[in-house]
């Protein structure tokens, strides 16, 4: 399944505290034709709260189901904050002809919103 698409990023933004939010771990996973979920990469954020690039350089990925999930437990505790959510995934859909999707988190301890990002 050969695709398009050239890149899936996130930018996570702590709103109780009005920052990014940096040290996130970050996984990205594809639902294979199975239902199996595969990781395709990890990482964290950045200290603007960004991870720029989840997909792997050389691989080609395209139309299908993927997931975010956010390791907030980790970023949670590292701020001696008890938050409600200790992960939160985020599912979306790649439709043909798109080349760059932008999954935005705005996080606090007991709540998060997310939308389709430019």
């Amino acid at each position: 399944m050969a695709g398009n698409l050239k890149r899936i990023s996130t930018h996570v933004l702590d709103t109780s505290q009005g920052k990014p939010a940096t040290g996130v771990p970050v996984r990205l996973d594809r639902k294979e034709p199975s239902g199996e979920w595969t990781q395709i990469s990890t990482g964290q954020t950045d200290t603007d709260g960004r991870c720029a690039q989840l997909l792997m350089e050389g691989k080609e990925f395209g139309v299908g189901e993927y997931r975010i999930a956010f390791g907030t437990e980790i970023y949670f505790r590292s701020k001696g904050v008890d938050g409600l959510y200790p992960q939160i995934e985020i599912m979306f859909q790649v439709r043909e002809g798109e080349s760059h999707y932008h999954i935005p988190l705005l996080l606090s301890s007991n709540g998060y919103t997310t939308y389709r990002g430019s």
